[in-house]
């Protein structure tokens, strides 16, 4: 009867372990997607620096004309601005963002890296609207 009550505990030790290593596989994975999102567009920060150096100027250059024209100077301070807002989102996403899993539950860490990929993805969408504004606005 010992034998079998201890063959019955390293049983459910087994099934409870094997479980655990696949939520932490699945949770790796998932952290690796989270790293894909901002890795795709963290590349492009300088260029929204650029971008937003390049509206300000233009919009400067539009005022100082004989013919300025307020609603595009507005817009092109308005890009501006949304550009800067995408780059910091950036930072203020890094700045927040745990590499480590810590003391938590694989669970709490699946928790935690749902909630970051909502994040990031947030700011990944925010740096391309303002990159296809700037895009759009600059040509003009």
């Amino acid at each position: 009867m010992k034998n079998f009550l201890i063959c019955i505990a390293l049983g459910f030790s087994l099934i409870f372990q094997s479980c655990g290593n696949s939520q932490i596989d699945a949770n790796k994975k998932l952290r690796e997607e989270v790293i894909a999102v901002h890795d795709e567009v963290m590349p492009k920060m300088g260029q929204l620096k650029s971008l937003e150096k390049s509206s300000l100027q233009m919009a400067e250059d539009l005022a100082n004309s004989s013919e300025p024209d307020s609603a595009r100077i507005v817009a092109l301070k308005e890009l501006a601005t949304q550009l800067d807002q995408a780059y910091e989102s950036m930072f203020v996403w890094m700045r927040q963002y745990d590499v480590e899993d810590g003391e938590k539950t694989p669970e709490e860490v699946k928790a935690y890296l749902e909630e970051q990929m909502k994040k990031v993805s947030l700011v990944n969408q925010d740096i391309k609207s303002a990159l296809e504004k700037a895009d759009s606005l600059l040509k003009k």
